[in-house]
């Protein structure tokens, strides 16, 4: 596997992760543990490995945490640290504070029913059970009491006295606030839409119900981006039937481009998928209350048993219209470098937020989950902000990284391209071995790729350098690559 090695750190060619080389320790996410690391010896042209067979067998390696000093009698109604929401930047965040050396009371509470699970992957494997998807065992909570209320919504927070309201009119007073709501799917406004068998894939328990449904029957997915389409890749093989509906010409056309996201599409209709595009949904169809046929705004008519919405979310910010703590105009909640709301003490995190990306010029930006593969992003937020709790002054400085696979293919990206003016493609298009540049003026401002290990990487690992790239640079590499040659992305090279 080609790793790529910058900076005194090792990043991972496929997921994106990058590890210190001294410690093993993880230093960009995704993922949750660092690397063991082992005594090494070189002598003459042998490398020699110190170390047990039983730790050359360990794959991972779990930071030393500290463990709760007052952990709480039941209920009680006061904690040091409140995170609400649960997925990466919330569990990052506890985690984190035990990594640090932090022994109070933590409290993790989710609306889910579950602990805190791998919410991307469902889309990606339907089937997956909830505790294939937990990202960590009910005994490691225990052991290091972080405390996780399931179930359980708030509905207001009062900053000026520091306490949170649930529905079930719970009130816990709190010292420091990690908000990681994350965001609520849009759903259709149609006509009929309070048909059964239609669904925004939120939980296990939606994946698994619809691959049921599917099985050996007809599909309609609305929505042509990351979570429409990995669902209509996995339901290809096992649905008698597949339909993509979206309103764009092409999948992926914001984020890849015309002509990558024909590519895709075409690899798509060579597994039966059919599409519907520049169209939406005008009319959802029932018999005996079940959903039956899918009607298109051009007037086609869809056989459909069920159908799986993925159209887009919004922040899940509702509660805190009247808090004090600043939302902007979509509902967004600003942070800065540090992770820190406008109300001291208040930190957020996750899709819910926008912050500055530092090597877009601080531009504020928003990365949704279901775009950030193991939400990459969310994780370091909720690492950095538990080292602002802590006083620690970190500040976030993430390159935004995403993985997909659809049909045994991976996609890689990395970068932010919103507002892309030009796509330079190098490689073969219709044998799905590319790698795509995405770039706005003379900079490069991403990079997808396809059976191109490890160049996405090799891109990521240049932008956090704070290194720019030129499309000029993007042109010698046509002549570079043929042989390989990626030394002109750390300006060693002719």
């Amino acid at each position: 596997m080609a790793r790529v090695l910058s900076r005194g750190r090792v990043r991972c060619p496929w997921h994106g992760a990058c590890f210190n080389i001294s410690t093993g320790d993880l230093e960009d996410f995704p993922g949750l543990d660092s690397l063991p690391k082992f005594q090494v010896k070189v002598e003459k042209e042998k490398v020699y490995v110190r170390a047990s067979k039983q730790a050359l067998q360990l794959q991972r390696r779990t930071k030393v945490m500290t463990k709760c000093i007052s952990p709480s009698l039941g209920h009680s109604g006061s904690t040091n640290v409140l995170i609400v929401g649960a997925g990466a930047a919330g569990l990052v965040c506890a985690e984190t504070l035990r990594q640090e050396g932090f022994s109070d009371r933590i409290v993790l509470c989710t609306l889910d029913r579950h602990l805190p699970y791998d919410r991307p992957k469902l889309s990606k494997s339907l089937d997956a059970q909830p505790e294939q998807l937990t990202l960590r065992p009910k005994e490691f909570f225990r052991a290091y009491g972080i405390e996780v209320l399931t179930e359980a919504q708030v509905v207001t927070v009062d900053v000026k006295n520091k306490k949170a309201v649930f529905k079930d009119g719970f009130k816990l007073e709190y010292s420091k606030l990690l908000l990681a709501p994350g965001s609520s799917p849009k759903t259709l406004s149609c006509k009929g839409k309070e048909v059964e068998n239609v669904f925004t894939i939120r939980t296990p328990e939606d994946a698994n119900r619809v691959v049921r449904l599917a099985r050996g029957r007809n599909a309609v997915v609305v929505g042509a981006g990351f979570l429409g389409m990995e669902v209509a890749a996995y339901l290809s093989e096992k649905a008698h039937s597949v339909s993509v509906v979206e309103l764009e010409e092409t999948p992926f056309r914001r984020f890849l481009g015309e002509r990558v996201g024909r590519t895709l599409m075409k690899m798509f209709e060579n597994y039966r998928v059919k599409f519907y595009m520049q169209t939406e949904v005008s009319e959802l169809r029932a018999q005996e209350g079940k959903l039956k046929e899918v009607v298109l705004k051009s007037s086609k008519v869809v056989r459909a048993d069920v159908c799986v919405v993925g159209i887009g979310a919004v922040p899940a910010t509702g509660f805190l219209k009247q808090s004090g703590i600043s939302l902007d105009n979509r509902g967004f909640i600003p942070v800065n470098k540090m992770m820190q709301t406008s109300v001291p003490g208040v930190f957020a995190a996750g899709d819910a937020v926008t912050f500055p990306l530092a090597w877009r010029n601080n531009r504020r930006v928003n990365i949704p989950h279901w775009q950030m593969a193991h939400a990459q992003g969310s994780s370091l937020a909720g690492r950095v902000a538990a080292q602002n709790m802590l006083a620690q002054e970190a500040e976030i400085g993430t390159v935004p990284y995403l993985w997909t696979a659809m049909f045994g293919k991976s996609l890689r990206y990395a970068g932010y391209g919103e507002g892309f003016d030009d796509v330079i493609i190098q490689g073969d298009l219709e044998e799905l071995k590319f790698v795509a540049f995405y770039t706005k003026g003379d900079e490069v401002i991403a990079v997808a790729s396809m059976n191109y290990d490890p160049i996405v990487s090799k891109v990521a690992e240049v932008l956090a350098s704070g290194r720019a790239i030129r499309k000029r640079e993007v042109e010698l590499f046509m002549l570079h690559s043929k042989t390989g040659d990626m030394s002109w992305l750390t300006g060693k090279g002719s």
